[in-house]
C-alpha cells in the first residue's frame, strides 16, 4: 500500500477514533446526570434500567471497536497494514474503505465464517 493510502487510513482510524471516544464521554456525563431517578413509578424506573443497560452494551462494543482501532494504527507503524493476517496477500483498499480494521482478506473471512457456520 502506498504512503497517500496508508494516510488516509490512519486519518479515517483517527477520526472513528475521536468519536467514539467522545461519543463514551457523553454517556458518562449522561449517566452522572440520570442517576437521580426523581421517583417515577416501576414502570419508568425499569425502562430508565432497560435504556442504560442497551446503551452500555452499546459503548462496550464501541470500547471493542477501540482495541481494534488501535491495532490497525501499530500496523500501520509497522508496516503491515492491509495484509491479511491469515494468508499473507493484501486485503484490498475497497474492502478497507468499508472495515478499515479488518484483519483478513475477503476469501479468509469468507472461509472463516463458513468455517463458523458449519460448527
Amino acid at each position: 500500500m502506498d504512503k497517500k493510502a496508508l494516510e488516509f487510513f490512519k486519518k479515517l482510524l483517527l477520526d472513528r477514533k475521536a468519536v467514539l471516544l467522545k461519543q463514551a464521554a457523553e454517556t458518562i456525563e449522561e449517566t452522572c446526570h440520570d442517576s437521580d431517578t426523581g421517583g417515577g413509578d416501576f414502570a419508568d424506573l425499569a425502562s430508565l434500567e432497560s435504556n442504560r443497560a442497551l446503551i452500555l452494551r452499546i459503548r462496550d462494543r464501541e470500547r471493542k471497536l477501540l482495541a481494534k482501532i488501535d491495532e490497525a494504527l501499530a500496523k500501520i507503524e509497522r508496516g503491515v497494514y492491509g495484509i491479511c493476517e491469515v494468508c499473507g496477500a493484501d486485503i484490498g483498499v475497497e474492502r478497507l474503505k468499508v472495515r478499515p480494521v479488518a484483519t483478513m482478506c475477503i476469501a479468509c473471512k469468507k472461509e472463516q465464517e463458513e468455517q463458523e457456520a458449519k460448527d
